[in-house]
């Protein structure tokens, strides 16, 4: 939805399953227009879309791009971003490290994402500029020799000479983010800028690796590295990287005094990766691969705070053995409400309902994200940001 000084607001379709083009649209259908039935029935309506390579393919045909775009006018609703990180399935099975496979050393990688900005700068409205937000790099652990670092600097590059080219030939201005996250190639606020300069220095500061490429921020993978708002964008501000879209998520945060990890064990489940960064008493950060590691190596230690990459629903609240990182997201929008101007995309992004402990999934799917969006207005509204 449009908000005040030109944001746009949506959640992320990536909640729902969905593989095939008819599957994801079933979802906008079913269950993206009962949302907006709820928070924003008469006005324009932003989707924040997840494609996987299939589904990309299949909508690229002419004719049912087409018919998208009429459906999308019938309904008063219009794509702004687009969800290009996982490749392929997402929801139903162990996702874990394939969620970055294939990574950017990849063909496949670079061919998928340049058919979304095809994608994208058609299905954009006159004067709205669109996002594709992705994988950053590739997860460490993939990463063997230089030469993926070199081949993943490359395809980026070339992705970058697309998105212009098709800016330029459509009208349309589009970015591409990478989106740090815990363990993978660009983890930190640091690495993300050590990236960026490399890639520039190699291409003589090209003006388009500026306005084309950017980060995509994602509140809760920051905040689980301990970074602080204020500093995290003013180190991406200093070095002119570009805030292409604010993930708005939450994760856990827990003091690991036996009874929380006891109950931490309900998170534990086989989908998705859940990265933990541990805060020992000197302050000193450890990272664990998955929740079951840190689980199974460390003992209850009430002095340590545990981050756990889980994105919880916003408008969860803590209780006495979970807390969370709204703090994080919180300050970021403090941040935006001083220079709106930052970034005008924002999307929320709480994939885990399907693998969420029963006692979070209290409420069905469209109710849990009418309460995302209303903890999300209500907060900006405090900003001035949004009406309420």
């Amino acid at each position: 939805m449009k908000l005040n000084y030109g944001l746009h607001l949506a959640y992320c379709t990536n909640i729902h399953r969905g593989e095939s083009w008819q599957q994801t649209f079933e979802v906008l259908q079913q269950y993206t227009l009962a949302v907006k039935e709820r928070v924003c029935p008469k006005g324009p309506y932003a989707i924040g879309l997840r494609l996987s390579d299939l589904a990309s393919r299949e909508l690229n045909d002419h004719q049912t791009l087409l018919s998208f775009k009429r459906w999308l006018d019938q309904n008063h609703c219009y794509v702004f971003t687009i969800n290009g990180f996982p490749y392929g399935r997402f929801h139903g099975g162990p996702v874990k490290e394939k969620v970055y496979w294939p990574d950017w050393t990849t063909p496949e990688r670079l061919a998928y994402t340049n058919r979304l900005f095809d994608i994208l700068a058609q299905l954009l409205p006159v004067g709205v500029e669109g996002s594709v937000s992705t994988v950053p790099g590739s997860f460490k652990e993939f990463i063997k020799t230089p030469d993926q670092l070199k081949a993943i600097r490359g395809n980026i590059w070339h992705c970058v000479e697309h998105v212009a080219r098709v800016s330029q030939q459509t009208g349309r201005t589009m970015h591409l983010g990478l989106e740090p996250e815990p363990l993978c190639l660009l983890e930190t606020s640091t690495e993300t800028v050590y990236f960026f300069d490399r890639l520039r220095a190699e291409h003589n500061r090209d003006p388009r690796l500026f306005e084309f490429l950017g980060v995509n921020y994602d509140t809760c993978h920051l905040a689980v590295e301990f970074e602080e708002p204020a500093n995290a964008l003013y180190n991406f501000q200093q070095h002119q990287i570009k805030i292409s879209k604010l993930h708005l998520s939450s994760a856990l945060k827990v003091v690991p005094t036996p009874e929380a990890c006891e109950e931490l064990k309900k998170f534990v489940e086989d989908v998705y990766f859940h990265q933990v960064i541990v805060r020992e008493e000197n302050g000193q950060l450890l990272a664990y691969r998955d929740l079951p590691d840190v689980l199974m190596q460390r003992a209850p230690n009430p002095a340590e705070e545990w981050r756990i990459h889980f994105h919880v629903p916003l408008h969860s609240p803590a209780n006495a053995l979970f807390g969370n990182t709204t703090d994080h997201l919180t300050g970021v929008l403090d941040i935006l409400a001083g220079n709106p101007q930052l970034c005008s995309h924002l999307e929320m992004e709480t994939y885990t309902w399907e693998v969420m402990p029963d006692e979070m999934k209290n409420r069905n799917v469209v109710d849990q994200l009418v309460g995302e969006y209303d903890w999300c207005l209500d907060q900006l509204a405090q900003r001035g940001l949004a009406q309420r």
